[in-house]
């Protein structure tokens, strides 16, 4: 399952595994493919080093990457967190403590912050999460609101390492090809997190052409070999998957609950929402989700806004694993994680559901 972009990158199969746990990140880089290590949770540096550090240790030495949450353009200067609390109306935090009330969810524990902050998605963080990565050898460095700002992407080539941007729209990608970045992630609206209104079969065509020769990763509702290859088919270079690694056995979800949703769930179970960070992203169905989009309520709030309201509130719902409102964001690939296998194992059944793609297309061919 090689590409020109595989070869480039030095990994043998151009598969391409997002993910917060750096266990399996490193699980998926070992396997043949190239592990992206979310850093939106590491709001201390220390912490992403200390990662990071295990990363090294158990890659073998094969390339990895990391996956930061920053804006092209600064909206604010020179705001901080507690002045962008203070824009929460006090509405929206009653709607917050009546929803969690009505479902009885226990106060966390005197003096026990939150375990879930959005302060990742803030610029200065992020860019204090690559004062810490450029110390690493890391190969990529990808961006989940599109374009990072212009300094960033220069600093990143001047390490060496190439820039990955995700859009939902042919026009998204022709500004990121515009901005420098090195590949498009093609990231069609069935995928989990945020996402555009546009299905990846349409839309991984329609940016391969837009921004040729650049190289495109096709993203979005894929869990399979067969749909690797049709990505592949359709022009692209890799598949960058995220969601399907969520119940694999290396991922720490911290709740059976969550996972149990998770293997039960159907593909038609989710919904894009903007309860969780303001912007619309996918994940799993819940009362939660259903009470921020019921039109007699109150309405989610704009990023960051919204992100900071709930912090409390979903550390409360997934440490007390409150079953109604408790979900992660996930895509509609969901309908096919009904089994808890390794990486290695889920590495296994894509190369070889890859390879019946490839032998059915060349008997339809005429060439087997």
């Amino acid at each position: 399952m090689e590409t020109e972009l595989s070869k480039k990158l030095g990994v043998e199969h151009a598969i391409f595994g997002f993910t917060p746990f750096p266990a399996v990140a490193a699980a998926i880089t070992r396997a043949g493919g190239f592990g992206v290590l979310g850093a939106v949770r590491y709001t201390a540096p220390d912490d992403l080093r200390r990662d990071l550090d295990w990363m090294q240790a158990h890659t073998d030495g094969k390339p990895y990457g990391l996956d930061v949450v920053m804006p092209a353009k600064k909206a604010v200067d020179g705001v901080s967190e507690a002045d962008i609390e203070a824009m929460i109306p006090a509405g929206h935090r009653e709607f917050v403590r009546e929803t969690l009330a009505k479902h009885h969810v226990p106060e966390l524990a005197e003096g026990e912050a939150s375990g879930w902050r959005i302060t990742g998605w803030m610029e200065q963080v992020a860019r204090n999460q690559l004062d810490v990565a450029f110390d690493y050898p890391v190969k990529l460095l990808a961006n989940a609101l599109g374009s990072p700002p212009a300094d960033v992407i220069a600093r990143a080539h001047d390490h060496g390492v190439l820039v990955a941007a995700l859009a939902g729209s042919a026009r998204h990608a022709r500004r990121h090809a515009e901005a420098g970045i090195d590949i498009v992630v093609a990231q069609g609206y069935e995928a989990g997190g945020h996402t555009g209104d546009i299905a990846t079969m349409v839309l991984v065509p329609e940016i391969v052409e837009a921004v040729a020769p650049l190289p495109v990763l096709a993203a979005g509702g894929i869990g399979s070999g067969e749909q690797i290859a049709a990505g592949l088919a359709l022009g692209a270079q890799g598949a960058w998957l995220g969601s399907l690694w969520l119940t694999t056995t290396e991922a720490d979800l911290h709740s059976r609950a969550l996972t149990a949703k998770l293997l039960a769930a159907g593909s038609g179970d989710t919904v894009r929402s903007r309860a969780l960070t303001g912007k619309p992203a996918r994940q799993l169905r819940t009362e939660w989700t259903d009470a921020w989009d019921d039109p007699d309520g109150p309405g989610a709030l704009p990023m960051p806004l919204q992100g900071l309201l709930v912090a409390e509130a979903v550390s409360r719902i997934q440490k007390y694993e409150v079953e109604p409102l408790l979900g992660t964001p996930v895509g509609q690939i969901v309908g096919r994680m009904n089994t808890e296998r390794s990486v290695q194992a889920v590495f296994d059944e894509l190369t070889s559901g890859f390879e019946r793609a490839i032998d059915r297309i060349n008997r339809i061919a005429g060439r087997a």
